[in-house]
C-alpha cells in the first residue's frame, strides 16, 4: 500500500518513462516532491516488446525520482494505453427487491455487475466499467440514485478492456523492480483528471492526449465518459516525417521538431529562414520543417474530430477541443486547431499540483500528474463511487460476475434443469435459433439476435430476474464456447 499521504504514479510511454512522487495537500490538490524521466526502451505503440530494456528504462526513471525526493517506492499507479485497449457502451438492469424499495450503495454493484455481461475475445479483460447515466423506474438522467425510491434501476454504462498479455508484460516490469501495482488506470482518464475542468465534462468536451506513439482521444459529456479510442498516429509519425521529408537523421529531426517547431500559418517570403545545428551541421529551410509539421498536425486533428460518435455531433461538444501531451507543444497548435475544425481549442496543461516542477507544469506530464490526482481521489473511499476501484486486477483470470455460494447452491437444480433441456433439444435448438444468443429459463428459451445484455433485458422484462444459462446457438462444435459455457447463477 502507498504511505499515508504519499502518492506515486508510473507513465510508461513509448518515448519517455515518467514517475512523480507527490504528497497530498487538500482535497483534489497535491505536492509534487520528485520527479524521474528516463528514455524509453523496449516499447512500441504502448506495447512492451522488450521485457528486460523496458524494466530498465523503468528502473532509471524510478530511480532518478527517488533520489529527487528521498523516498523509497513500493507501490505506484499505472498507467495503460496501446491499440489493445478497446471500449464500447453497455447497458444493466436489476430490480429492487426489498420491501422499502430503496436503492442502495449495494443496488448499485449489481446493476454495474449486470452492465459487464459483454461479448468480449478470450484475451480481453474489464479495466473500467464507468456509468454514463442511471434511470430509476423509467425515469433517465439520475447521476446519483442511491436513496431514491423503485421497483428498477438501470444504467448506462462505458466499458473499456484492454488485452491480457499487454498488461501483464507492463505489470511484470514494474513488478520485476519490487513496486507493487496500486491500481491500472486508462491513461485518458488519468490526463482528464489533470486538465480538464468540471464544467467542461459537464457540457462536452473532447480531450486528446498526443503523445510519442499514440494519440489518445475521450469524449466527455454530462460530467461522465461518453466515448473513449486510441489513434495510432502521434509525435513519433511528425518526426518521421521531418526525418524523411528532409533527409535527416531521425535523432537530429527529433531535435529540431522540439527546438524550432511551430505549426503557425507559413507566408511564402524571401527572407525565407536557415537554421542548422552546430555540432551536427545539418541545415534546413524553416519554411519545410514548418509546412511538413503542419501537414502531418492537421491530419492529426482531422483525425481526432472523425472519432467523435456519429450522432449529435453539433451538440456534444460545445466547450471544444484540449489538446495535451508533449506533441501538444507544438506552437500555433492551438490556432490552427480553431482554423481547420472550427472549435475552440486550447492546450490543457495539469492543474491542481505544485512543487518541484513550478506553477506552470508542460502538458507532457498530465498523465503523470493525472495519475497522482486519480489516486488522490481513490483514497477518499468514503467520497468515490463504487465504480471507481472495480476490475482494479485485471491481470488475475476470474470471473467477470462474481458469485456467491449460497446464491450458486440455490440455483444448481434451475440449472441443472435447463442445461439438461438445452442438452435434450440441442439439434432442434441449433437449428431453430442459429447464430442467436438465447437464454434457457427451465424449459423456456428467450433469444436475441444483438447482444448479451440485450438478451438480459428482455429475461428481465419476462421473467423479473437475470438468466441462469446463456449460450450462443451456432455450429454444433461451437455451442457454449466462447472459450467456456456462457453461465451466469443468479438468485430469482
Amino acid at each position: 500500500m502507498v504511505q499515508k499521504g504519499k502518492l506515486v504514479s508510473i507513465d510508461v510511454g513509448t518515448t519517455k518513462v515518467c514517475t512523480a512522487i507527490a504528497d497530498t495537500i487538500d482535497v483534489g490538490k497535491i505536492q509534487i516532491v520528485g520527479v524521474g524521466v528516463s528514455s524509453s526502451k523496449g516499447l512500441h505503440r504502448g506495447l512492451v516488446v522488450n521485457i528486460n530494456e523496458a524494466r530498465e528504462s523503468i528502473r532509471d526513471s524510478v530511480r532518478k525520482a527517488e533520489q529527487a525526493s528521498n523516498y523509497k517506492i513500493e507501490s505506484a499507479y499505472v498507467g495503460v494505453t496501446g491499440r489493445h485497449v478497446t471500449s464500447m457502451n453497455s447497458r444493466g438492469a436489476v430490480a429492487i427487491a426489498r420491501n422499502d424499495r430503496v436503492v442502495r450503495p449495494d443496488d448499485l454493484k449489481r446493476v454495474l455487475a449486470s452492465a459487464q455481461i459483454v461479448e468480449t475475445a478470450s484475451d480481453n479483460r474489464l479495466l473500467h466499467v464507468i456509468p454514463r447515466s442511471y434511470a430509476v423506474d423509467g425515469q433517465t438522467g439520475i447521476r446519483n440514485p442511491v436513496g431514491m425510491h423503485g421497483f428498477r434501476l438501470d444504467v448506462e454504462t462505458h466499458v473499456i478492456m484492454a488485452a491480457v498479455t499487454s498488461v501483464q508484460n507492463l505489470v511484470k516490469c514494474i513488478r520485476s523492480i519490487g513496486i507493487n501495482i496500486e491500481d491500472l488506470v486508462l491513461e485518458h482518464l488519468a490526463s482528464s483528471e489533470a486538465v480538464l475542468t468540471e464544467d467542461e465534462k459537464q457540457v462536452g468536451v473532447i480531450l486528446a492526449d498526443i503523445g510519442g506513439a499514440t494519440t489518445d482521444v475521450a469524449v466527455f459529456r454530462d460530467g461522465s465518459l461518453w466515448h473513449t479510442s486510441i489513434l495510432p498516429v502521434a509525435g513519433y509519425q511528425l518526426t518521421q516525417d521531418i526525418a524523411i521529408g528532409l533527409g535527416l537523421p531521425f535523432d537530429i529531426a527529433e531535435e529540431m521538431k522540439k527546438k524550432y517547431g511551430s505549426v503557425m500559418p507559413i507566408y511564402e517570403s524571401k527572407y525565407e529562414t536557415d537554421m542548422a545545428i552546430p555540432q551536427e551541421e545539418h541545415g534546413v529551410s524553416y519554411q519545410d520543417l514548418r509546412r511538413i509539421m503542419r501537414t502531418r498536425v492537421e491530419e492529426i486533428l482531422k483525425s481526432i474530430l472523425l472519432e467523435i460518435p456519429k450522432t449529435r455531433d453539433e451538440t456534444l461538444i460545445p466547450a471544444g477541443l484540449v489538446l495535451t501531451g508533449g506533441s501538444s507543444n507544438l506552437l500555433g497548435i492551438d490556432t490552427l486547431g480553431y482554423d481547420l475544425l472550427g472549435l475552440p481549442v486550447r492546450v490543457g496543461r495539469p492543474k491542481s499540483a505544485y512543487g518541484i516542477l513550478g506553477t506552470f507544469m508542460p502538458p507532457e506530464y498530465a498523465t503523470a500528474i493525472g495519475l497522482l490526482l486519480w489516486g488522490a481521489k481513490s483514497l477518499r473511499k468514503d467520497k468515490i463511487s463504487p465504480f471507481e476501484r472495480l476490475r482494479k486486477n485485471i491481470f488475475k483470470s476470474t470471473p467477470r460476475v462474481k458469485t456467491d455460494k449460497r446464491k450458486l447452491d440455490d440455483n444448481v437444480q434451475d440449472f441443472e434443469k435447463a442445461k439438461e433441456f438445452f442438452q435434450n433439444n440441442k439439434s432442434d435448438i441449433i437449428s431453430k435459433y442459429n447464430n442467436k444468443y438465447i437464454a434457457i429459463i427451465g424449459n423456456e428459451i428467450v433469444d436475441s439476435d444483438e447482444t448479451f445484455s440485450n438478451l438480459a433485458e428482455r429475461v428481465y422484462d419476462k421473467f423479473g430476474y437475470r438468466p441462469i444459462y446463456m449460450p450462443k446457438a451456432t455450429a454444433e462444435s461451437r455451442v457454449i464456447h466462447l472459450p467456456s459455457p456462457r453461465i451466469r447463477f443468479t438468485s430469482k
